[in-house]
This record gives C-alpha cells, sequence and structure tokens, in this order.
C-alpha cells in the first residue's frame, strides 16, 4: 500500500436504516455532535433538512435550497462525523461528473475497506441537490418521505461538497459509496448531492480506521425494522433518486 493509514476515529449517531424505517427523532443535540468533529453530515428531528458540518459550523439545509447555522439545541436522528485532517490532497479533474470522480476518488485512497470523509472545494460548472421536506408524526418511512422533496440546481456555484465514503460491508449502518452534502460559499444555499461537475476544485481525504457508533435508546429504535429484505431499493431510492 502506498500510503500508511494512520488510526482515526468516525463518531456515528444511529443507522441509516433507522432513518429508512421512520426514526426521525434523535437523542443528541448538535452541540454534542459537535464535540465528536468538526466535519460531518446528517438530518434533523423529522427530516427538516440536511445537515453539512464544516469546520465545526452545522449548516442546516432546508426544502427551499437555503442554507442557515443550526441551534446547538437542536436535535439530531442521524449524523455521521469526525475531526477532519486531510490526508490525501488531490486537483479534481476538470470536467468529471460524480459518478466519473466517485471512481477517481477510488484510484487515489489507500483503500475502500475503510470509511473515508471527503471534501471538494472549489468551484463547479453544475451542481444538483435536493433536500426533504419536515415531516409530521405519525412519520412515514422514508421512502415516502422523499416524495415531495424539493429538487435543485446550480450553476458556476463555489463552495464545498462534503460526506463520507462508506464501505459496502457497512450497507445500511451508513449509504454505501459516496454520500455527500453541499453548501455554497456564502453559506445560503444548497442540499444533498445528486449530481455535480467539477470546474477547479480540490479533494480531500481523511481515511478512517475506528468507529464510535451510538444506538438510540429508543421505544422507536428499540422496534424498528432495521433489516428490511429491500434494503438496496430504499437505499437507491431515498438517496440516489434515479
Amino acid at each position: 500500500m502506498a500510503e500508511t493509514i494512520q488510526r482515526h476515529t468516525i463518531f456515528q449517531n444511529s443507522l441509516m436504516t433507522a432513518l429508512l424505517d421512520g426514526i426521525y427523532d434523535g437523542e443528541l443535540t448538535i452541540g454534542e455532535i459537535l464535540s465528536k468533529g468538526n466535519f460531518g453530515l446528517g438530518t434533523f428531528d423529522g427530516l427538516d433538512g440536511e445537515m453539512l458540518i464544516i469546520d465545526g459550523v452545522c449548516h442546516q439545509l432546508t426544502s427551499d435550497g437555503k442554507a442557515r447555522v443550526a441551534g446547538l439545541e437542536q436535535r439530531t436522528p442521524f449524523t455521521v462525523v469526525t475531526n477532519f485532517v486531510p490526508r490525501i490532497r488531490v486537483e479534481a479533474p476538470r470536467g468529471m461528473r460524480r459518478s466519473e470522480l466517485s471512481s477517481f476518488i477510488d484510484s487515489v485512497e489507500p483503500s475502500g475497506n475503510y470509511f473515508t470523509a471527503v471534501k471538494i472545494t472549489g468551484t463547479f460548472s453544475h451542481v444538483s441537490t435536493r433536500t426533504v421536506s419536515k415531516q409530521f408524526k405519525p412519520y412515514p418511512p422514508m421512502s415516502q418521505a422523499v416524495g415531495d422533496d424539493a429538487e435543485h440546481n446550480f450553476t458556476d456555484v463555489s463552495g464545498i461538497i462534503g460526506g463520507f465514503r462508506t464501505p459496502a460491508y457497512a450497507k445500511g449502518i451508513g449509504v454505501p459509496g459516496c454520500h455527500v452534502h453541499f453548501v455554497n460559499d456564502d453559506r445560503t444555499s444548497g442540499g444533498h448531492v445528486l449530481d455535480y461537475t467539477v470546474d477547479d476544485a480540490v479533494i480531500e481525504l481523511c481515511p478512517g480506521t475506528d468507529m464510535e457508533l451510538h444506538l438510540p435508546i429508543t421505544a422507536e429504535f428499540a422496534g424498528g425494522n432495521l433489516a428490511p429484505e429491500d434494503l438496496d431499493d430504499q437505499i437507491h431510492h431515498t438517496e440516489v433518486k434515479n
């Protein structure tokens, strides 16, 4: 292996399959999450927008395509965070779309068997996002909740695409492959990334060898169906949307 992977911890709050099952209320606050890391993504209680944490600031990306700083007292049902220490830094090939850049990242990371924090900073000729609308009890499963989500398109935009690459063996714990959110330089708009085209950007990778997994002690989590037979279809429908 060309590079030695140094020990690094990623903290995760709950499971992706819990979200799929409609478990949208969380135990942990944003303040508690930020004590675990300065970079990450997730969502908020009731699926009230997407989350992207950059440099220790938690941004709430709402269904109208806008962004705001989240309150420390807000709660989250699903979050993945780490203290971002870039171990690999490469220029992103100009003109690459999401699927192509994903393969490119595969070729430069030391191994696909670790959880890796990914930050892509620069300009993009196009970014398409979606953000689910806030849900109300009784909560529907996520496959139904995303039916009325809002899609937004940005052109010639500068910002950060950030998230995590999760190994295939951890499907259900997280989203296998690259799960990323976007926020613009002004921190005024963004969302869950569906696709993008790189203009001039830098990729930074922070491989993680250690996972701290926090499982909620709630009646909803204890009684949830966290191993659905159609897991692949649900993840594809809710996260990829094509």
